[in-house]
């Protein structure tokens, strides 16, 4: 059996590959499983946007506290004074 040089880059997870590498240090993928020039997805035509690092995730979460913690946290305070003056 020929034993293949493997590439430069690793066929299923894109890990640079040093010349006399043995398997892949990431995947570990090798001469068995097969050095191949290109992997079982290269044919599925996904698109491009789907590997872009800079997509919107979504909206950030907002930093600012919705109005009935206000009320909330002002009722628990007004309550606490009453309390500690003893105005009940």
């Amino acid at each position: 059996m020929t034993h293949l040089p493997p590439p430069s880059e690793c066929a299923n997870c894109g890990t640079d590959l040093s010349p006399g590498a043995k398997s892949c240090r990431e995947c570990g993928a090798d001469e068995r499983t097969g050095w191949r020039d290109t992997n079982m997805y290269d044919g599925l035509d996904l698109p491009s946007e789907a590997w872009e690092d800079d997509t919107d995730v979504g909206p950030a979460l907002s930093r600012e506290l919705p109005w009935y913690w206000w009320t909330a946290g002002v009722a628990v305070l007004i309550g606490f004074i009453f309390v500690v003056l003893g105005l009940n």
